[in-house]
């Protein structure tokens, strides 16, 4: 008989599964396999369960010199988007048997880099970095790291690192041929922070569009802004002065077009018959707003994921991989 006050081994666990003691430590380590649990396995794991038992996690960090945690450095985690691509980082992450240390410092330099610090302190196996400012190489030579695997995820940064995003160069595209297919020429951008790879990616694509139909962006229509409402609100209200505004106006996100449909109805303009509206990422609000958004749909959740798994691929010693997921443009009212 088991003393019910003491965590029960994997002897008694595996005597009780009729299996050999290291069948049941490689079962209880293991993710489910592509092909699902064997028969013996679902025993082990019914009875692992049955009496309580916890895996030692520092114990078998010191057999393999890994934690099974990933480094998470995300800012603006009250964004949408950011929150969405966390989730998505965590379930992965999860389904693989690893745990998630997230730091979300302000989207500065220094606070990234004792952020960093800190992670790789708590020996995290490998940081995903999804914060980085353009360009990012400098910024990554001077970390004190070691050896640990980092991946970006969602800003490429021009850092060297391998990366996860969505095909932003391509939104931007569909953004400009989208407003160019209904009659727009005189067109604006409001362009996000200089600093985010995401901003500029957006920016550059809805450029290249425009160039191969002989269409200027004239500087002028360009604005940079924050990422939030209020970074489209002033934006806005330097585009939407009566005698020279744009018929239409493309933003990098949807936060900022929220703004700029605000200065636009102070201003007592009708969308779209005043002004067209495209944003960007299809954040779950603006598809119910009285008037709905177009906007070019973003998988941040999926970003998430294959950020966590392309992660752990370079943390068994994998080759890295670059992987660009697919935007989508959501035609709705504001066009």
């Amino acid at each position: 008989m088991r003393d019910g006050n003491r965590a029960p081994t994997l002897k008694e666990i595996a005597e009780r599964a009729g299996v050999h003691v290291s069948s049941a430590s490689r079962i209880l380590r293991q993710t489910e396999p592509a092909d699902g649990w064997s028969e013996s396995a679902l025993r082990v794991r019914r009875v692992a369960a049955e009496l309580g038992y916890q895996p030692n996690l520092w114990a078998a960090s010191l057999r393999t010199r890994r934690t099974t945690t990933l480094g998470v450095v995300m800012t603006r985690l009250t964004d949408g988007v950011v929150a969405t691509t966390y989730q998505g980082i965590e379930e992965a992450a999860s389904r693989a048997g690893y745990s998630v240390l997230l730091s979300s410092p302000p989207d500065d330099l220094d606070a990234q880099r004792r952020a960093i610090e800190l992670l790789v302190g708590r020996q995290v196996d490998g940081l995903l970095l999804s914060s980085l400012h353009n360009p990012g190489r400098p910024f990554i030579d001077t970390l004190r790291i070691g050896n640990v695997p980092m991946l970006a995820v969602t800003r490429h940064a021009e850092s060297g690192l391998p990366f996860v995003g969505g095909d932003d160069v391509h939104g931007g595209r569909l953004a400009a041929r989208h407003l160019l297919d209904r009659g727009h020429t005189d067109i604006a951008v409001v362009a996000g922070p200089h600093h985010a790879t995401t901003a500029g990616d957006r920016l550059n694509g809805f450029r290249a569009e425009l160039r191969d139909a002989s269409v200027e962006l004239r500087a002028d229509r360009i604005v940079h802004s924050t990422f939030e409402v209020d970074g489209g609100i002033e934006a806005g209200r330097a585009l939407l002065d009566p005698s020279t505004r744009p018929t239409a106006i493309f933003t990098v996100s949807d936060t900022i077009a929220i703004g700029v449909m605000g200065v636009a109805r102070d201003l007592g303009l009708h969308i779209p018959d005043d002004l067209a509206l495209v944003g960007y990422n299809d954040i779950p609000v603006v598809a119910q707003l009285p008037v709905p958004l177009t906007t070019v749909r973003s998988p941040a959740q999926e970003i998430g994921a294959t950020a966590a798994r392309r992660l752990l691929d370079l943390v068994a010693g994998r080759e890295p991989e670059t992987v660009r997921l697919p935007v989508e443009l959501m035609v709705r009212a504001t066009t």
